[in-house]
């Protein structure tokens, strides 16, 4: 009987591991759009639906992307999702009259904010 349940425990958790979700990747999608050739249609398919939209002006507007990193253990079937992200990655797209005028990756960690911990604040009155 214990053999037969280890047997199961194993093909159970084996099988966890083969489901997965559809993953970005942010910094090879950003080659593909092209300032002063994309188009609006041709990012939303290469990149799909963003994350956030702003209109800018009439004329302009900016696009985000957006994407957590998991860190070592993040894409492990149980533990993954307990563990924090690794960093986030972002691009932000600019549109000026449905035509890309500039494309921005930017890369984030979590250790990018470790200097709010070691500097001096005074307090402002």
């Amino acid at each position: 009987m214990r053999q037969i349940l280890f047997l199961l425990f194993v093909v159970l958790f084996s099988l966890s591991g083969c489901h997965s979700k559809q993953v970005r990747h942010l910094a090879s999608d950003a080659v593909l759009i092209k300032a002063g050739q994309s188009t609006v249609q041709e990012v939303q398919k290469y990149m799909g639906e963003p994350n956030g939209r702003r209109e800018v002006s009439p004329t302009v507007t900016e696009f985000v992307y957006y994407e957590s990193r998991p860190g070592f253990l993040g894409n492990m079937p149980v533990l993954g999702p307990m563990m924090g992200p690794a960093g986030y990655e972002m691009i932000i797209i600019t549109f000026e009259k449905d035509v890309v005028t500039s494309c921005e990756f930017r890369n984030f960690n979590p250790s990018d904010r470790k200097w709010v911990e070691d500097f001096t604040w005074e307090e402002v009155k």
